[in-house]
């Protein structure tokens, strides 16, 4: 099943970055992307695109240098960064394009985080983790059975005025059907990435609800992602819900549990967040630990750590809600807090999403994104094709679940 919804520099013009990022999200608006399937498919975060190319992707800290040189231990299968490097020179030496080159060198790998953006697509990527994109204002995953599904409205957006809501299947865009394409494509066709539509364009979606199907023209519009939301529960506990790790939304949480009734519990609500940055993950970590590690990855056989800062609320009862959406940077922060007793996870099974990309600046200023390495959680455990069993399964009843959980953690 895939998701999608609509600050790192890049070093040039042939090397690799800084820093390699977690990346993975299948369907919403947001911000990591598989490989993509065709030219235009925007990387977006959130909202009316993709949060996908690697669901999430996120910057990793700690990595002022390039990885130290050492055994790989990604697949075989992987495409190797001086591989694609290389023919995208050797594209610009016969004056071909480099970035069809990269694609090629890319499309012989059998990962499928492997991805290569143009500039412009690349730039959007970095716009929506600073929290600013132009579409409807829509998430979606594609079910097993094809089919567009709706799972998330940002509030005040063209959408959630015209009275889409999750739940809704996405049947067409401009007359076009959407039932078996890449969430990607879609998020691409609601942007209007093929022409670069700016606010204020229209686009005619084909809707459906049940038995009833109808067609709307919403105009795009330039939203902002207000990724973190705060409410209290009738029992007194305190929501928050973190739909994606955009630039800023570690602080908001950590803001939250500051501000929240000191006798009462938390729940964390991490379903359908497709990651983004790590560091607002690790951030996010550090509102609850009193330092330690967060996870460990590899980059190309070398290990490194990402660890909480100290001074974090570690007594107040904590639940995490997770499903199936939830991937990458978040899938991070839940295995810290399950694997070191901090909260006690609820939801269903994870995405799976544990690889790490590297990001590189090929000569036309596109950028190759490839798999180097994995994460794991504090206690060793693999995410990557596996994701995180929760503590105690549930499905639509989970946050009447969540509540209950944490009234025994408070007695």
């Amino acid at each position: 099943m895939t998701h999608a919804n609509e600050g790192r520099t890049v070093n040039g013009p042939y090397g690799p970055s800084r820093c390699p990022r977690l990346t993975g999200m299948s369907g919403r608006d947001l911000f990591c992307q598989p490989r993509r399937t065709r030219r235009g498919t925007a990387l977006t975060l959130v909202f009316a695109s993709v949060l996908v190319t690697g669901a999430a992707t996120g910057s990793l800290p700690g990595t002022g240098r390039g990885p130290a040189p050492g055994p790989s231990r990604t697949p075989a299968t992987a495409a190797r960064p001086d591989d694609v490097r290389a023919a995208a020179a050797r594209a610009v030496a016969d004056g071909t394009s480099p970035l069809k080159a990269a694609e090629r060198a890319v499309s012989r790998s059998s990962d499928r985080w492997d991805a290569v953006y143009s500039p412009g697509e690349y730039e959007e990527f970095e716009e929506a983790l600073d929290g600013a994109y132009t579409g409807v204002g829509l998430w979606a995953r594609r079910e097993r059975s094809g089919r567009i599904e709706v799972t998330q409205v940002a509030p005040g957006s063209p959408a959630a005025d015209a009275g889409i809501r999750a739940g809704d299947r996405l049947r067409s865009v401009d007359g076009r059907p959407v039932d078996g394409r890449p969430v990607t494509e879609v998020v691409s066709l609601l942007r209007g990435d093929a022409t670069d539509a700016p606010a204020g364009t229209p686009v005619r979606l084909g809707v459906e609800r049940g038995t009833r199907a109808w067609s709307l023209t919403l105009r795009r519009a330039r939203l902002s992602t207000d990724s973190v939301s705060v409410r209290t529960l009738p029992d007194g506990d305190t929501l928050i819900k973190v739909g994606a790790f955009t630039k800023g939304s570690g602080d908001t949480v950590r803001d939250a549990v500051r501000r929240a009734p000191r006798d009462d519990g938390i729940v964390l609500d991490l379903r359908g967040n497709p990651g983004g940055l790590v560091t607002e993950a690790v951030t996010t970590a550090s509102a609850f630990l009193d330092g330690g590690l967060v996870a460990t990855y590899d980059v190309e056989g070398e290990q490194r750590a990402l660890h909480a800062e100290p001074g974090g609320d570690t007594a107040r009862p904590l639940v995490a809600l997770v499903d199936g959406g939830t991937m990458s940077a978040a899938e991070l922060l839940t295995g810290a807090l399950q694997d070191r007793g901090r909260a006690v996870v609820v939801g269903s099974r994870t995405f799976g999403k544990g690889s790490v990309q590297m990001p590189s600046r090929l000569p036309d200023g596109s950028v190759a994104e490839l798999t180097v390495g994995h994460y794991r959680t504090p206690s060793g455990r693999g995410v990557d094709g596996r994701g995180i069993t929760p503590d105690l399964e549930a499905g639509e009843d989970a946050l009447r679940r969540a509540e209950t959980v944490l009234e025994g953690l408070g007695d």
